[in-house]
C-alpha cells in the first residue's frame, strides 16, 4: 500500500497532475512490471533551498530554488534549470519526471531530473545574476555532479549561467568538471548544434508526422506560440521546408497573417522588441485569438498548461507539436484525439535538446569533439528510431502516440528497476 505525497496536492491540470494522469494512462500496458508503476509517480529526492544575495543597492534578498531528481534507474539526472517567478516545487517535479520518461523514450543512459529558482531574472543586473546562479549551484552542489545529476539551460536560462555553474561546481571540487552541465559555452566543452537542438527535434519529428498524414509541408499554415529558440528555429526549419508560420505568439502578444510571416525580419526584431515590434509584416490580435487562426500546424512551445479544453476545441491544426513540456492538459488530449487531431508528445517531440545534451556530456569525457553536421545527422537518426518505434506501438495496440511514447518509456524505466532491484 502507498500514500500519497504529503508535500504536494495536485489538482487534475497543474503539471504534477497531468503527469500522474498521463502515468496512469499507460498501466495497462506494461504486464508484470506494473506492480513497480509506484516508482514512476514520486520522484527519488527534491531539494528545496535558499538563495541568498547581496543585491547592487546592499540589501539582502532571498530567493526559493529546487532541484528534483525524480528517477535514476537507468543513469545520472538529467534536466533543465529555470528562472521563473512562478516557479513551483509541484512544477519542477512534473517537469523532473517528465525528462525520466523523455530521456527513456529516446533510450539514452539518463534518469530525469529539473531545477529552478522562483526568480525574475528580468528585475536582476547582470552582477545579480551571477550571484544567484552560483549560489544557487552551491546549495544544490551536495546532488549534483557529472555522473549523479547534469544540469542544462531552460527557460530564461543560458550558455552563460550553465557556464557559471560550471565555474562554481568545479571551485567546489577543487578541479575543472566540464561535464556537470550541458548547454555550456563551446570554447568550456559545449557542444555544436546545442541551441537549436530542441528546435531543429520537433521539426524531424513533425516532418515525419507531416509525411505519415499525407500534409505536404510545402504551403502548410503553422501556428507557433512561444518564440524563443525552440519555437523559432522550429519555424525557421519549417519555413525552409515550404511552410507558412501564419501566427505567432510570445510574452509580448500575438501576430498573425495569413499569407505567411517573414521570419528573416521577424526573427531578429522579435530578440528585442518581441513579435508585437513586427508592425509592418501583420496584424496583432489578442492573445486568446491566436487559438483560432486558421492553421495546419500547431506548435505549442511556450510553457505547460497552454492548451486546455477551451482552446482544444477551437483549433483549426491537424498535427499538434508539443515543443514545450506539458502544454497539453488531459482533457483536452481527450478532445484533441476525439477531433482527429494528431498529437506528437513533448516527451519524443521536443527531446533533441536533451540527445545533443548527452552528445556534448559524452564528448566532455573523450575531449574529443564532433563537428554540426556529424551532430546533426545523430540527432536525426536517433529522433526517427525512437519516433519510429513508438509509432509501431502504437498502431499495434490503437493508442495514442502520447500513451504509446510513455508504454516504450515506462517499461524501458521499470525493467531498469526491476533487474536492480531494491536496497538495501
Amino acid at each position: 500500500m502507498s500514500e500519497k505525497l504529503s508535500f504536494v496536492n495536485p489538482t487534475a491540470n497543474s503539471p504534477w497532475g497531468t503527469y500522474l494522469s498521463q502515468v496512469d494512462r499507460v498501466v495497462p500496458y506494461l504486464g508484470p512490471l506494473a506492480r513497480w508503476v509506484e516508482t514512476l509517480k514520486r520522484p527519488k529526492r527534491a531539494l528545496i533551498v535558499d538563495v541568498p544575495i547581496e543585491m547592487d543597492d546592499g540589501s539582502i534578498a532571498h530567493f526559493e530554488g529546487y532541484r528534483v531528481q525524480h528517477n535514476m534507474s537507468r543513469g545520472p539526472g538529467k534536466g533543465g534549470v529555470r528562472f521563473h517567478p512562478d516557479v513551483t516545487l509541484e512544477e519542477v517535479m512534473a517537469l523532473s519526471a517528465w525528462m525520466t520518461i523523455k530521456t527513456a523514450a529516446v533510450n539514452l543512459p539518463y534518469g530525469g531530473a529539473k531545477g529552478g529558482i522562483r526568480v525574475d531574472p528580468k528585475k536582476l543586473s547582470l552582477q545579480e545574476l551571477e550571484k544567484v546562479t552560483r549560489r544557487y549551484t552551491s546549495e544544490i552542489g551536495i546532488i549534483i555532479g557529472p555522473h549523479t545529476d547534469i544540469p542544462a539551460p531552460d527557460v530564461n536560462t543560458n550558455a552563460q549561467i550553465m557556464a557559471w555553474m560550471m565555474d562554481t561546481y568545479s571551485m567546489n571540487v577543487g578541479g575543472t568538471a566540464t561535464g556537470v552541465v550541458t548547454g555550456k559555452p563551446l570554447h568550456l566543452g559545449g557542444s555544436l548544434g546545442r541551441v537549436k537542438a530542441t528546435g531543429r527535434g520537433v521539426f524531424v519529428t513533425g516532418r515525419e508526422a507531416a509525411r505519415r498524414l499525407g500534409m505536404d509541408l510545402r504551403g502548410a499554415r503553422i501556428a507557433v506560440q512561444g518564440f524563443g529558440n525552440v519555437g523559432s528555429v522550429a519555424a525557421e526549419l519549417f519555413a525552409e521546408a515550404g511552410a507558412k508560420i501564419v501566427a505567432v505568439q510570445d510574452h509580448t502578444g500575438t501576430i498573425v497573417n495569413p499569407n505567411g510571416l517573414d521570419l528573416t525580419k521577424l526573427v531578429p526584431i522579435s530578440r528585442t522588441d518581441g513579435v508585437v515590434g513586427f508592425k509592418a509584416g501583420g496584424d496583432v490580435v489578442p492573445n486568446e485569438d491566436f487559438w483560432e487562426v486558421a492553421c495546419d500546424i500547431l506548435i505549442p512551445a511556450a510553457l505547460e498548461g497552454q492548451i486546455t479544453a477551451e482552446r482544444a476545441q477551437k483549433t483549426t491544426a491537424k498535427l499538434v507539436l508539443e515543443g514545450a513540456n506539458g502544454p497539453t492538459v488531459p482533457v483536452a488530449d481527450d478532445i484533441l484525439a476525439e477531433r482527429g487531431v494528431l498529437v506528437v508528445p513533448d516527451v519524443i517531440c521536443n527531446a533533441g535538446g536533451v540527445t545533443v545534451s548527452y552528445f556534448e556530456w559524452v564528448q566532455d569525457f573523450s575531449s574529443f569533439f564532433w563537428d554540426e553536421d556529424e551532430i546533426n545527422v545523430r540527432l536525426d537518426r536517433i529522433m526517427m528510431n525512437a519516433l519510429n518505434q513508438i509509432w509501431d506501438t502504437a498502431d499495434k495496440h490503437k493508442i495514442s502516440l502520447r500513451t504509446a511514447t510513455y508504454a516504450v518509456a515506462c517499461e524501458r524505466i521499470l525493467m531498469a528497476r526491476q533487474e536492480r532491484g531494491l536496497y538495501p
